[in-house]
């Protein structure tokens, strides 16, 4: 039986800065705890104020080494940084298969850094399904950035765009980053293009056929529009981050005129809200139609029945039942 814990002292504890506490608020969301529904309600009175910046792209393209430059530029400025770090799931514990104490030693002894390695557990997209309220979390302990990590999974990985007031999208030479994006779509996703390892040879290439994507997207739009900028760096020796901050701040106050930054997060709580939503309605499904469930999946496995039909019978149902 899980032990109950006192939430509003927990919340209060982690906003007067205490590490622990923090990360016994995060452990309770991905636990899936039955305070869950404490926890968000004690939390929503404090977020809403830090900046999340989220980078994605293929594996090798030196994301996590990005990730710590930027916290490092990030603390420069005397801004509070958190990192959830979204990794791959283990098969057999569903944790973590990379840990946050093997990332980014630099930033281990910051106070002001709070590091979380977070599973996937097999959710698509990239992104763990409890990364939207351990964002909260952060938030409300009053980080000033949070930069989230998504898992190297390639052209799956564009969930992060959900979350994110500015996205970056890492790309590196001579790995077919460019092809890549251009099937992907992640053209679209992108605030910022970064393209990582500059000091490779192709480096230009890839800058070449960004810029010529970006030019083919723009042609289709009409009004006011961000053009992605696309920032050379090396991350390992934190050359071109500086030009990466001053874009996510631009890209910052341009959403802000623009009236897009106050859309972006309006619609960050839509699908929140959405998720829980259907998350609810599944396990209620599940609970109390199971059997009715099975019954027409045997239906339409022999035939007898289309799936549209047998999803109107169970929603037929669910209606009955109030």
């Amino acid at each position: 039986m899980a032990r109950h814990v006192d939430v509003g002292d927990l919340v209060d504890r982690a906003r007067q800065r205490q590490p622990r506490a923090v990360a016994r608020l995060i452990s309770l969301v991905e636990d899936a705890s039955p305070q869950l529904r404490d926890v968000a309600a004690a939390l929503a009175p404090h977020t809403g104020r830090a900046q999340v910046v989220g980078l994605t792209g293929s594996p090798g393209v030196g994301k996590s080494t990005t990730t710590s430059a930027l916290v490092s530029a990030y603390r420069a400025r005397g801004l509070r940084v958190g990192v959830l770090a979204v990794d791959p799931s283990s098969p057999f514990s569903g944790g973590a298969l990379l840990g946050d104490r093997i990332r980014m030693q630099d930033h281990a002894t910051d106070p002001d850094v709070f590091i979380r390695s977070m599973a996937t557990r097999g959710h698509l997209g990239g992104m763990a399904w409890a990364t939207p309220q351990a964002l909260r979390v952060l938030d409300a302990a009053g980080f000033d950035v949070v930069l989230i990590e998504t898992v190297g999974v390639g052209q799956s990985e564009v969930d992060v765009v959900a979350l994110a007031d500015t996205t970056l999208v890492l790309l590196a030479p001579g790995m077919g980053d460019g092809i890549q994006a251009a099937k992907a779509g992640i053209l679209e996703i992108a605030d910022v293009f970064v393209v990582n390892k500059a000091d490779r040879d192709g480096a230009e290439t890839t800058v070449r056929e960004l810029k010529y994507m970006i030019s083919l997207g723009r042609r289709e739009v009409r009004g006011a529009s961000w053009r992605q900028p696309i920032c050379k760096t090396v991350a390992a020796r934190a050359e071109g981050v500086e030009e990466v901050v001053a874009a996510v701040a631009e890209h910052r106050r341009w959403t802000e005129s623009h009236g897009e930054f106050a859309e972006r997060r309006r619609h960050r709580a839509r699908t929140e809200v959405e998720a829980i939503a259907l998350e609810s309605l599944r396990a209620r499904l599940s609970a109390r139609h199971g059997e009715a469930l099975d019954g027409l999946a045997g239906k339409v496995m022999a035939g007898d029945l289309d799936p549209y039909a047998a999803a109107d019978s169970l929603i037929a149902d669910i209606k009955a039942e109030g």
